[in-house]
């Protein structure tokens, strides 16, 4: 199972073309949509998401509410296109670049100077309106498609915000419909009411000083069975492909699963879980400090996996930057964004996480049919209950 997604944040839509998807798998657009408007909610957004709605038309590989097996073509229009439709015209247009909207200083930490280098591009728009976190809204849908596959098997994803800023929310140990519930009604997606209160605070300073702030955000898988990935070969590890996937995310910076970097701070005993038996139960671990993997393998218990996103690089309050045409210093460009999207960012995590538990899935227990999965799944968890 794989996916392409095109377009660009001001363009007429974002297309995404999803293969391997089997057939006669139930086939949910309440569920797309829903999982797009979660990406467009939290506290710190910018107008963009007052003026759109996202919404995602199916057109190819499903028929009477079920996939067929053929690739299925999904696309989100852009609202906002119409006031874009001069800027970014496919046919040649005359004019100036201020009514082209030209970009010619680039933003630091963002593509723009790096892009333009590599693709010989003299208007940096064309880099960031490819490299732009619209592109998430399509990953978003991808993913949606992932948790109806992972639904079937009684599979679910759930995530939350560990932190903004300097603002950390204390860590609670709820069962997954709970702490769905309640980051659903937080504006900043955390189960901490003070920490909430906090968060807002922040994010509201940051914004009127210009500047733009990161933090970190969670998301834990239930009902994974023993097995997914392999140790044979390194690209085959499922913990190492969620990491690439989680650090593709823009503005990702860092990856960690269960107890993560803190594991470098305490002895074997403290780090590594310890493998119980029972009839009831088969094989589980005592804790879950691995985050659900040992050897580049799910061991049953639920994957934690976080991720660090940093603050994004578009500022009210720019900073230095060089003018690309004349290399004088000037402070760089403004394009309309966010003071903070970790709130979003935590939805983006769900979704790139549950693709990739999807496709390892498949990898495992793959068919042509829903049904042919079943089968497969049943007789390796009967095999498993065997052992």
């Amino acid at each position: 199972m794989r996916y392409l997604t095109a377009g660009e944040t001001h363009g007429p839509q974002l297309t995404a073309i999803i293969e391997g998807v089997p057939s006669n798998m139930k086939f949910s657009f309440e569920l797309i949509n829903e999982q797009l408007q979660r990406r467009q909610k939290g506290h710190g957004r910018g107008r963009r998401m007052q003026i759109e709605k996202d919404e995602a038309a199916v057109m190819g590989g499903v028929r009477h509410g079920r996939t067929t097996g053929a690739p299925i073509a999904l696309i989100i229009e852009n609202k906002d296109w119409k006031h874009w439709t001069t800027v970014m015209n496919i046919e040649p247009i005359e004019g100036s670049d201020e009514d082209k909207r030209r970009v010619n200083r680039p933003r630091p930490g963002h593509a723009d100077l790096n892009g333009g280098l590599k693709y010989n591009l003299t208007d940096l728009r064309n880099v960031l309106e490819r490299s732009s976190a619209r592109e998430t809204a399509a990953r978003v849908a991808c993913g949606a498609v992932a948790r109806m596959l992972l639904a079937e098997f009684g599979i679910k994803v759930a995530g939350q915000v560990i932190r903004i800023g300097e603002i950390e929310a204390d860590r609670h140990d709820l069962p997954l419909d709970e702490l769905i519930d309640i980051t659903e009604q937080s504006p900043v997606r955390v189960v901490d009411k003070a920490a909430e209160a906090k968060m807002i605070e922040h994010i509201d300073q940051t914004k009127k000083d210009g500047d733009s702030i990161g933090g970190i955000v969670e998301c834990i898988v239930e009902g994974v069975p023993i097995g997914l990935g392999s140790y044979v070969q390194w690209d085959r590890k499922l913990d190492g492909r969620i990491a690439q996937a989680v650090v593709s995310i823009n503005a990702f910076k860092g990856v960690e699963f269960g107890i993560g970097f803190e594991a470098a701070q305490k002895p074997g005993s403290q780090v590594h879980d310890e493998i119980m038996y029972t009839e009831e139960q088969g094989f589980y671990r005592a804790s879950n400090r691995l985050g659900g993997f040992e050897g580049g393998m799910t061991n049953g218990m639920p994957i934690i996996v976080r991720g660090v996103m940093k603050p994004i690089p578009t500022l009210y309050k720019p900073l230095q930057s060089v003018d690309i045409d004349t290399k004088e210093p000037f402070t760089a460009q403004v394009e309309r964004s966010d003071a903070c999207a970790v709130p979003a960012a935590s939805v983006v995590l769900e979704a790139v996480v549950a693709w990739e538990v999807a496709v390892s899935f498949l990898d495992k227990f793959g068919g042509d049919s829903i049904e042919e999965i079943r089968s497969n799944y049943e007789s390796y968890l009967a095999q498993v209950e065997r052992y």
